[in-house]
């Protein structure tokens, strides 16, 4: 979009490939005037982009099968927001919260309800009815139980009343009360399945990492993770002069020439 006005040709990798350092992942052929003037930017896309992607690749790695959802608009400025989600979901995420950031990947967006609706209501179960009858029916039942009672109780409370409509809850226990634990974890999904409910899924979020994706792995179902997606830190990315009226330049320490690499493929 960013060179779609501009007299140039482009070849790139395809979004979602993955890259080696150094690597060239962008050429753009064309007189400077046409495209120098985007230089920043357009490493700040990829560097910005490429960084939130890998974040999110490293967690579906760690999750394999179970899905991986992405939370972290919270963390940046809401006019990132739907970049870094939708980088989240070129990398990997199943789903992303941000409305707009979903839409720009093509998907519908998907969350969960969040502690305000139930903090308001005062109590779980009322707001989890009033949920299931404000909501349209295509976006799933999952609600948090952490809020004013034991999770595992607060758990049952809901498989007992909402029944067949819970596809899952989730436990979202703060720093203050030890956060979500595997032991936790462990003992919401076996008092779930001794009542009769083993297909309500365990939605786990706070502080989720690749390394807690691993160990809740077993026992939980879904991730939802923020700020380890949000916060990761840019690729650091370069634009070269390698030709000149077909000479070839380059600055001190880099080989002139066009640097080859079969995998581009031309985009513009």
């Amino acid at each position: 979009s960013l060179l779609s006005q501009s007299q140039v040709e482009v070849w790139s990798l395809q979004e979602g490939d993955s890259f080696d350092a150094r690597e060239v992942v962008l050429r753009i052929k064309g007189p400077y005037s046409e495209f120098g003037v985007f230089e920043t930017p357009l490493l700040g896309i990829l560097a910005h982009s490429s960084g939130w992607a890998t974040a999110a690749r490293e967690c579906k790695e760690a999750a394999r099968d179970k899905k991986v959802l992405c939370f972290g608009a919270r963390h940046v400025h809401p006019s990132v927001a739907p970049v870094m989600e939708r980088s989240a979901l070129i990398g990997g995420a199943d789903s992303a919260a941000c409305i707009l950031g979903a839409k720009l990947a093509g998907k519908n967006p998907g969350g969960t309800i969040p502690h305000a609706a139930i903090l308001i209501c005062g109590d779980t179960v009322l707001s989890a009815k009033a949920f299931d009858e404000c909501i349209p029916s295509e976006f799933p039942r999952i609600i948090l139980v952490d809020t004013f009672k034991d999770e595992a109780e607060e758990s049952l409370r809901l498989a007992q009343i909402i029944n067949q409509k819970l596809e899952g809850i989730r436990l979202d226990t703060p720093e203050e009360r030890g956060g979500v634990t595997l032991s936790l974890v462990k003992e919401v999904r076996e008092r779930l399945n001794q009542a009769g409910y083993p297909k309500v899924k365990i939605v786990v979020s706070g502080g989720i990492t690749p390394e807690k994706i691993r160990l809740f792995h077993d026992y939980a179902d879904i991730f939802g993770v923020g700020s380890y997606i949000s916060g990761y830190s840019p690729i650091d990315m370069t634009m070269d002069i390698k030709e000149v009226a077909g000479q070839k330049v380059a600055k001190r320490g880099r080989i002139p020439g066009m640097t080859n690499n079969p995998r581009l493929v031309k985009i513009l």
